[in-house]
């Protein structure tokens, strides 16, 4: 990959070593430390403190010489993500607002459980898909993160002090990730490679509500990334009120694409009181689980979600999940997290940008698939 200007950047002839992949980086950095009389591990040095130990800044790179780290400071950049707020909930989960170099906003929320810390990153500054249960959809679209921008909120977690070690990637914050292909793409290899983040590919998820071209580009690459597939209505009546993209992408093309993918899949379904938490609900989304072997993660939904939407009742919940484990389902019912601070997704930026109107995907230009 090569790396591109920030927007707002284009006259900064400085190059950007977070958006470009870490073999790229480190090919360029030994170069850079040869052409000016240092030896090459020196630009390896560098790397290692990019993603695997990351520095805030070429100053902090003290095991290099003072003269060197003046070079990289005018001729390189290594742009941080701004913290413009940070909530902690009572039961551990924290939420991170980052502000970009444009002065689009992102959420980050990050999630311990024992001795897993799993952060939900985001792909896109807003959503285009607007779907109705979702604070993120209302808020529109703005534009594509880029793969520095994406990785770079893992990154940030590490220059926390004291630092978050993150041991599992959800791509389930803002945006849909299979839209940003190009950006996702090579942040999946940051986020993977030994030289980046060393995240073991198993442990890393893709969520999406279904964009074909993007899974297939997904079950392409070697590594075993997960796929998650949001379901949240198991026929198309019903998918198309709550998820305008079924128009595009129907439910059983859907299907078919997590039966040719040749790893586990995850249903995410969130749960809406009286709208899709029903028996004969229960029963159709058995039937596309098995069809598939994929197992179903019930979502609770978040009181700070967009819509008139009642949560479906504890009892409701389990209940759908007894049916299913009955038809022959493998199902969790995923816990209530961040209940006592804006955790759902898109909430907390809605609140910092809610005066600002939103674009459209078709005004953007660069929503793209694989």
């Amino acid at each position: 990959m090569t790396e591109k200007n920030t927007p707002g950047e284009a006259a900064n002839t400085k190059r950007n070593l977070l958006n470009m992949l870490p073999t790229e980086a480190e090919q360029t950095l030994r170069d850079f430390a040869v052409e000016h009389g240092e030896k090459p591990f020196r630009g390896s040095q560098v790397v290692r403190h990019l993603w695997q130990n990351p520095a805030p800044g070429f100053a902090e790179m003290t095991d290099l010489p003072v003269a060197f780290r003046a070079l990289l400071e005018e001729h390189f950049t290594i742009p941080r993500l701004a913290l413009a707020m940070r909530q902690l909930s009572g039961d551990g989960t924290e939420k991170f607002l980052f502000r970009l170099d444009d002065g689009e906003f992102i959420e980050t929320v990050a999630i311990p459980e024992g001795s897993r810390l799993t952060l939900c990153i985001s792909s896109q500054a807003g959503c285009a898909l607007q779907c109705a249960f979702c604070a993120t959809g209302a808020m529109g679209f703005t534009r594509n993160l880029q793969m520095f921008e994406i990785a770079g909120q893992v990154r940030e977690m590490k220059l926390l002090d004291p630092p978050r070690l993150v041991t599992n990637i959800v791509f389930m914050g803002m945006g849909e990730p299979l839209m940003n292909w190009r950006a996702v793409d090579p942040a999946l290899t940051v986020l993977n490679s030994p030289l980046g983040l060393g995240i073991g590919a198993r442990h890393i998820t893709v969520s999406t509500v279904g964009v074909l071209p993007g899974i297939v580009a997904l079950g392409e690459r070697p590594e075993q990334f997960r796929l998650a597939l949001s379901i949240h209505a198991p026929n198309d009546e019903l998918r198309q009120s709550l998820m305008p993209i079924n128009t595009k992408y129907p439910l059983a093309s859907v299907i078919e694409a997590a039966k040719v993918f040749d790893r586990r899949v995850t249903f995410e379904y969130v749960m809406l009181g009286g709208i899709n938490d029903a028996g004969e609900h229960a029963t159709q989304l058995a039937a596309l689980a098995r069809e598939c072997r994929a197992f179903v993660n019930l979502i609770p939904l978040h009181p700070g979600g967009a819509g008139d939407f009642t949560p479906s009742s504890p009892e409701q919940i389990h209940w759908f999940a007894r049916r299913l484990r009955a038809a022959g389902v493998e199902v969790a019912v995923r816990k209530s997290r961040g209940m006592d601070i804006a955790a759902a997704c898109g909430q907390l930026r809605v609140e910092r940008q809610r005066r600002r109107p939103p674009v459209s995907a078709e005004d953007n230009g660069n929503v793209q698939v694989a």
